[in-house]
């Protein structure tokens, strides 16, 4: 029978705080683009997609019941908060410090729920850190696609996904090898609040896509060289003779030729000479 993971659950108010914060941040994202002229509803719905959009579609992969809408709270913290992003964007710009911590630490909370909850519903481990990645960044996906934007998850910039990715790859290892669930989750989310923070720092980023121009070079081979050969051999293959009129090459064909008579003794000896006409008689 198939090893069931336990799942991760984090009490209420953290859950709703990570809401809260990916709201927070989707308002400020989306008021930031004045020339949109975005309203009230319009910066409200980007806030509710950013803070539990990973989440829908966590839900959704794993086809269970969408944890989001099983509260009133979520709904109510999402559209505050995106509202309060909204009317304080100015003030708020000045904590991005504080605002990127707590992004970090939220990422690295969906990511340890999505992985769990794949997990325990019986995923792969590699499907399961798929599930948690999505849920940590699903949010910013649908924000970009809402807004028409590039999505800035494929592009180059600072370590988002791969902080996600990172967290949950441990989450998973951990539990394969029966870490107690709280403890798996605890280092994910530690790992992954680190990655995300370090690469914000230092600009960390993946290289730029490209192609490969030039192939490398193959190493060249020397060959043995050959033995020289014999006499007989290289005069079957004839020599060069520079004249005034050019290079003549000359074959091996010169062998003596008798000339017989009727009574089949020889009468003279001819030798047969490469070069057109000049062959003659030796008497």
């Amino acid at each position: 029978m198939e090893r069931v993971s336990p799942l991760f659950v984090i009490p209420l108010w953290a859950d709703l705080l990570a809401v809260g914060v990916g709201a927070l941040q989707g308002a400020m994202f989306a008021a930031q683009f004045r020339d949109r002229r975005l309203d009230w509803l319009g910066v409200a719905i980007i806030g509710i997609v950013v803070g539990f959009g990973g989440g829908l579609l966590r839900d959704l992969l794993l086809n269970v019941q969408l944890a989001p809408l099983q509260s009133n709270w979520y709904l109510a913290v999402a559209t505050g908060a995106a509202l309060l992003g909204m009317l304080l964007e100015r003030v708020l710009s000045k904590l991005s410090r504080i605002i990127t911590a707590l992004d970090a630490l939220t990422i690295g909370l969906f990511g340890a729920i999505g992985t769990t909850k794949a997990l325990s519903l019986g995923l792969p481990p590699v499907a399961a850190v798929f599930v948690g990645v999505l849920a940590a960044v699903g949010g910013s996906i649908l924000r970009d696609v809402l807004l028409n934007l590039p999505i800035a998850l494929m592009h180059v910039g600072s370590l988002y996904a791969l902080a996600a990715a990172g967290g949950a790859f441990a989450i998973a290892l951990l539990l394969e090898v029966d870490v107690p669930v709280f403890i798996a989750a605890a280092v994910g989310v530690v790992l992954t609040f680190a990655i995300r923070i370090l690469s914000v720092l230092f600009g960390w980023s993946l290289p730029e896509q490209r192609a490969i121009t030039r192939l490398p070079k193959l190493p060249v081979v020397h060959l043995p060289l050959r033995r020289r050969q014999s006499a007989t051999v290289e005069a079957q293959r004839g020599r060069v003779v520079t004249t005034a009129t050019g290079v003549i090459h000359l074959q091996s064909t010169t062998a003596a030729i008798p000339v017989v008579d009727a009574d089949n003794e020889p009468v003279r000896v001819r030798r047969r000479s490469p070069i057109p006409g000049a062959s003659r008689a030796r008497r």
